[in-house]
């Protein structure tokens, strides 16, 4: 029996489009909301889903996803893994009595020989879960697990979400791997990959967050064009807002690097502060994010002597990551590549001025150079510190760009809005898996093309510790 039939004739109040609420299983396999894009996603779509009137179930592995309060249709579900790269012991090896099953057996053996399995071994868990529920649900959402065991019946319409292909970190890491056991273990480790792309492939429908996301997962995965449909995130506006009662600290920057991989870039924001400093002592920067004690990242504080003026805090809560960036003169997003970039959106809803670089789909989010933000190549340390100086020694032209930047979030990036397009293309998914006509939707105008077109071009997540 389907949800939807086990509901028949009951009396219930419509959801905000005037249709029936739906119960939504929504997947993550990583759900840290402080430590990369997925378990942000997933805390704020679920918000507003069960604001529109849904029931969301949201199903996770370790680290456990943490949800807002205060909405009746909305609870979690622990799937647990072993937990193999749990702070304070990465990598660790399990206890006999821990092993459940097979599954947890090949969550071990991956992880010993360099792999990575928990794309692959939770999708086995959900799929066992699903299956044992079968009728539940009105409609499975998983969030970029792409794992053989959600292909086939899972008891639901399966909606999938991919931020962006991960062949794109894994090229950007070989690209920087030095040595050929470095590019041996970095090839190990995304072997994962290979499993998403052919999972990718055989997906209904594909939700994504930019236009430039929606072209990689057509180009790199090979997923029909037809199949791939853009839903825009954003920011949460209400949390992440102006308030004159916080004091701007001179010469702070304000970055978000949730780990020291190459696709970040802040080795290239590091060199920048070095060459701001020389014409603007004040300038400082304040990383939301754990500190590396080695790497590109490392090395360049301790060659440009920049200890004491590169600061790193993690574990801070939502209100004092606010207000740390609501104190900058200046934020700034110097990925080489992103999918999106909720640090962008988030910046600019709280008027903080923008310097980000064009990797990928930033220029979507931060607009316009000179309009609502300043726009660098990626990659460009140089580039980087004469934008981050510009702005540090004009406090008018931070004031325009803090004011435009929030306007553009405001009308195009909001959670409100993902969640609206987000249930309609579920609806979608329920139609075509009944077998009923679904019509067909209009391209959404991209608010990016613009940008990309204006002079410049475009050029999350295996992240074990988070």
């Amino acid at each position: 029996m389907t949800a939807e039939a086990s509901r028949a004739g009951a009396d219930e109040e419509p959801a905000a489009d005037g249709e029936r609420p739906l119960d939504i299983a929504l997947l993550t396999y990583k759900g840290n909301p402080f430590c990369g894009g997925q378990g942000v996603y997933v805390r704020h779509l679920s918000r507003e889903l069960a604001r529109l009137g849904h029931r969301v179930e949201v199903v996770g592995s370790q680290p456990y996803p943490v949800l807002d309060e205060g909405y009746p249709g909305l609870t979690l579900t622990e799937l647990p893994s072993l937990d193999l790269y749990r702070s304070p012991d990465p990598f660790r090896t399990p206890g006999r009595d821990e092993y459940r099953d097979w599954v947890d057996a090949l969550e071990v053996a991956t992880m010993w020989t360099g792999g990575f399995p928990e794309p692959l071994t939770f999708s086995l868990r959900a799929r066992r879960h699903l299956r044992a529920r079968a009728g539940e649900f009105d409609v499975v959402h998983d969030n970029q697990t792409l794992g053989y065991g959600l292909l086939g019946d899972i008891g639901a319409p399966l909606v999938t979400t991919i931020h962006h292909p991960i062949t794109v970190d894994r090229q950007l890491e070989l690209d920087a791997a030095e040595g050929w056991k470095r590019r041996y273990s970095v090839r190990r480790w995304y072997a994962f990959t290979r499993m998403q792309k052919r999972v990718a492939r055989r997906l209904p429908s594909v939700l994504t967050v930019s236009g430039t996301s929606r072209q990689e997962i057509v180009d790199h995965l090979g997923v029909r064009e037809d199949r791939v449909h853009v839903v825009h995130i954003g920011a949460d506006t209400d949390l992440f807002a102006p308030n004159p009662a916080v004091p701007q600290v001179p010469g702070r920057i304000v970055t978000t690097s949730s780990a020291d991989v190459p696709l970040k870039g802040l080795v290239f924001l590091v060199e920048a502060l070095a060459k701001v400093r020389t014409e603007h002592p004040a300038a400082h920067l304040v990383v939301v994010g754990k500190r590396p004690t080695e790497g590109p990242v490392a090395q360049a504080v301790e060659r440009y002597g920049l200890h004491g003026a590169v600061e790193f805090v993690k574990g801070i809560s939502d209100a004092e990551l606010v207000d740390l960036v609501r104190s900058a003169e200046v934020a700034c997003v110097p990925s080489l590549y992103e999918g999106f970039s909720l640090p962008a959106a988030e910046a600019m809803a709280t008027g903080t001025p923008l310097v980000a670089t064009t990797g990928g789909a930033i220029p979507e989010v931060a607009g316009r150079d000179g309009e609502t933000c300043l726009a660098v190549p990626p990659g460009d340390a140089g580039a980087l510190a004469a934008g981050l100086g510009r702005l540090l020694g004009d406090a008018g032209l931070r004031l325009r760009l803090g004011r435009a930047g929030r306007e553009r979030v405001l009308r195009h990036y909001t959670w409100a809005r993902a969640a609206e397009g987000t249930v309609a293309h579920y609806r979608e998914a329920i139609a075509r898996s009944a077998g009923e006509a679904v019509p067909a939707r209009p391209a959404p105008r991209d608010p990016g093309r613009t940008a990309a077109s204006a002079g410049v071009r475009h050029e999350s997540e295996s992240r074990a510790t988070c």
